[in-house]
């Protein structure tokens, strides 16, 4: 194959209905690796490409395909400040002293306070689990919390999931006599605030490697450090914290941190963890979440990003937010199945109050992208929209404008919550945090992909311009070509059961580790109609007569779906990522198509 067979278009396929141009994945030197894949391991030729496309080598495909904590987890020391945090936490517990857990409102943060409050339970030292209220609260640790949590009792408080920029809040701590362990990973600057240790991997004197965990990630490394710590003073081992290690997944997937290296081990053992927890007694709150929420068929990273992390998610955005953390930390499995039914209502009660929301930030969408190219960051704000749930308009904004975008609530007063999303090459975090030294914010932070922000209403304008001006250029970069990778072409008979379990093998994928994306060619699309909330369900049929099931989420509006459901076409490239779902006890191959060209 020549350099020119490399630049072609994948199926020639320049530009899509959805205005991409397909790529093959692989270039000459990829699709030899993939091939000696391939031979080397005894695995099909497209999973060779799957696996040389995400990075693997013939050399190395072993060990990927079966990741272990063993291989990939470094000494917790590593991190920087680790052993001060392990040798206090593990004081605490000897002593026998109170621990207050301070977290935040995500999944993130409950599972990383679960974690917490599950290990001290274990050795029955006295602990409470803290988390801000989101709308009167905010972010982070505050002074008042502080100070109600020592009033209580605590002689030493951890956060997790946050902590790292707050100065005050510490400060206060520090002024009592109380020590501050902070578990985070968050980015922050070179100053650092008053904690007895402050453990994150994006601390800029931190040379780990390690700044693509979540913050469950960071405190199940401080736990291993701890329970090495106590070992060396002659205690018991404690718990199991491998059997711990689903709230790990939950929070890793859910935090869409990359899904490579020591975060892929953690997944893929703890979906293990979660699979087997039937049959053993497990985390009886994930278990009445995944019964609450319908959970149908093994345990997947979809299961953990779509149906059980919004449910957890719905506490802190319009409920209670330490509801989620006493789910996941809860034994009482009639408390959990409290808990989870009170979660599920309250997710169906965001859904109502994020479509409506949802429709005038998509008006506005639209309306600034009329005029040609539009903002480089789209800013939507309005008066009295949901705190909550302005996270969940700037992902579909983001998705559905291909740019960066902020989704602000302002209230009576005027004081508006902001959160953001960011697309790949854009760091928004680091935009935010300057917009917070340049004064148009109150306070602001998060990372590459995604930030919160609080912000008087009259400072609106100045932090449009802010910025359009920070980021257009690297917005234009990532935008400048629409492509969409693929990694093999098959037909609807070459889509099978056997293919998808070999894929799987590949997983789990999420950031940083996409899912394949098939292409079928020249296939027919028969029985195109409108589902639920604006999807568009199909067959498709091969021209042997093979069929395929397959649905386009949310495209019914959008050119690919007004395309198939028209009639007027009669074969279309159709691209897409393979997978099964398990309806009254059998498992159907479904395919769920991200894009579409009109064959030929």
């Amino acid at each position: 194959m020549t350099m020119a067979d490399d630049q072609r278009a994948f199926l020639d396929v320049e530009q899509s209905l959805s205005g991409n141009r397909w790529a093959d994945r692989l270039d000459l030197r990829g699709r030899n690796e993939a091939l000696a894949i391939s031979q080397a391991s005894g695995i099909p030729e497209i999973a060779g490409r799957v696996l040389a496309g995400r990075g693997v080598t013939a050399d190395t495909a072993e060990g990927f395909l079966a990741p272990t904590l063993r291989a990939l987890m470094p000494d917790p020391s590593t991190l920087t400040a680790m052993d001060e945090a392990a040798a206090r936490i593990a004081a605490a517990i000897t002593a026998g002293e109170r621990i207050a857990i301070f977290g935040d409102y995500d999944v993130d943060g409950a599972a990383s306070a679960a974690l917490l409050a599950r290990f001290l339970a274990d050795f029955g030292v006295p602990h409470e689990i803290y988390i801000p209220d989101r709308i009167f609260e905010g972010y982070g640790p505050n002074p008042d919390a502080i100070r109600q949590l020592i009033e209580n009792g605590a002689k030493l408080i951890v956060t997790v999931d946050c902590g790292s920029t707050s100065f005050e809040a510490l400060e206060t701590a520090r002024e009592t006599g109380v020590d501050v362990v902070v578990l985070d990973h968050h980015q922050l600057g070179s100053e650092l605030p008053p904690a007895k240790a402050l453990v994150n991997p994006n601390r800029q004197d931190d040379l780990s490697g390690l700044g693509y965990l979540c913050a469950a990630g960071v405190v199940f490394m401080t736990l291993v450090a701890v329970q090495r710590e106590l070992r060396g003073q002659g205690q018991a081992a404690g718990v199991n914290l491998m059997e711990m290690l689903d709230l790990v997944a939950l929070a890793t997937v859910c935090d869409v941190v990359p899904l490579t290296g020591l975060n892929r081990a953690f997944v893929v053992r703890g979906l293990d963890v979660l699979r087997g927890s039937a049959l053993k007694g497990g985390n009886a709150g994930l278990e009445a979440l995944a019964r609450a929420a319908r959970l149908d068929g093994p345990a997947s990273t979809y299961h953990l990003a779509f149906l059980l992390g919004p449910r957890i998610n719905a506490g802190g955005r319009i409920g209670d937010a330490a509801l989620g953390s006493r789910l996941l930390s809860t034994d009482d499995r009639e408390q959990a199945e409290q808990i989870a039914s009170e979660l599920e209502r309250l997710n169906a009660e965001r859904q109502r109050a994020e479509a409506a929301m949802l429709e005038e930030a998509m008006a506005e969408g639209e309306a600034e992208t009329a005029r040609g190219e539009g903002p480089a960051v789209l800013v939507t704000a309005r008066d009295g929209w949901h705190p909550g749930i302005v996270g969940l308009l700037a992902s579909r904004l983001k998705d559905r404008f291909s740019r960066p975008a902020i989704a602000i609530a302002f209230d009576r007063n005027g004081k508006g919550a902001g959160s953001g999303r960011s697309i790949s090459g854009v760091d928004l975090g680091a935009a935010v945090r300057g917009a917070v030294e340049a004064g148009l914010l109150e306070k602001g932070g998060g990372h590459a992909m995604a930030a919160g922000l609080t912000v008087d209403q009259s400072r609106l304008g100045e932090l449009r311009a802010y910025m359009e001006e920070a980021l257009a250029e690297a917005v234009g970069k990532a935008r400048a070509v629409h492509t969409l990778k693929i990694d093999a072409a098959l037909s609807a008979r070459g889509a099978t059961l056997e293919l998808v379990d070999l894929l799987e093998q590949a997983g789990p994928y999420g950031a940083g580790h996409p899912q394949p994306v098939l292409a079928f060619p020249g296939h027919a699309v028969t029985g195109a109609r409108v589902v639920g909330r604006d999807h568009v369900s199909f067959t498709l049929r091969g021209s042997d007569g093979a069929q395929l099931r397959a649905i386009a989420f949310r495209k019914a509006n959008e050119p690919m779906g007004e395309a198939m459901l028209s009639g007027k076409t009669s074969r279309f490239h159709v691209a897409g990522v393979l997978g099964a779902d398990h309806w009254q006890g059998r498992r159907r191959i479904q395919l769920r198509v991200t894009d579409a060209a009109i064959a030929g």
